[in-house]
């Protein structure tokens, strides 16, 4: 028996920030969001629990105001939060508004995973510059490939 990841729990700056790019930008609900009384050494320590918008209610994502630094890709830790759609066309909806708000890219457009591949989508910063890829499973034939040895996702 495998585990089923339950929820992903990032570290934020700025809690109202974050919830503003999660929530408006990418469509996540807010199921909670709290404060846990003491004050860190960086001010206030808040938390939202984010979920689906179809609304089951439980939590995909949660963001911990506790962090005092944006996200080092060259630290242990997470490397990317990958985030699936069911068609290209909303990876270019997201795309769209993403651009919109000014998010910065690691790559041009829709790319695919690998050469050949089907699957593939956009990959970018949050607020914090923690690393997001939003993907579709097919679609991505004949889109570009960053890297021919290397899969898309690994070093952006």
């Amino acid at each position: 028996m495998t585990p089923r990841t339950g929820h992903v729990g990032l570290n934020v700056t700025d809690l109202d920030r974050s919830l503003a790019f999660y929530r408006d930008v990418l469509g996540f609900a807010l199921l909670t969001e709290g404060k846990d009384g003491k004050d860190g050494e960086e001010g206030e320590r808040r938390y939202a629990f984010l979920g689906s918008s179809d609304g089951d209610g439980r939590p995909v994502l949660t963001l911990w105001q506790q962090a005092r630094s944006t996200y080092g890709e060259d630290r242990a830790g997470l490397h990317h939060l990958a985030l699936e759609v069911d068609s290209i066309d909303e990876v270019r909806t997201y795309e769209t508004a993403l651009r919109d708000r000014g998010v910065t890219f690691a790559h041009e457009g829709v790319v695919a995973h690998r050469e050949g591949s089907a699957s593939g989508g956009i990959f970018f910063h949050d607020p914090d510059g923690t690393r997001l890829e939003i993907y579709a499973p097919t679609g991505a034939e004949g889109a570009p490939v960053p890297s021919e040895s290397a899969p898309t996702c690994g070093f952006f």
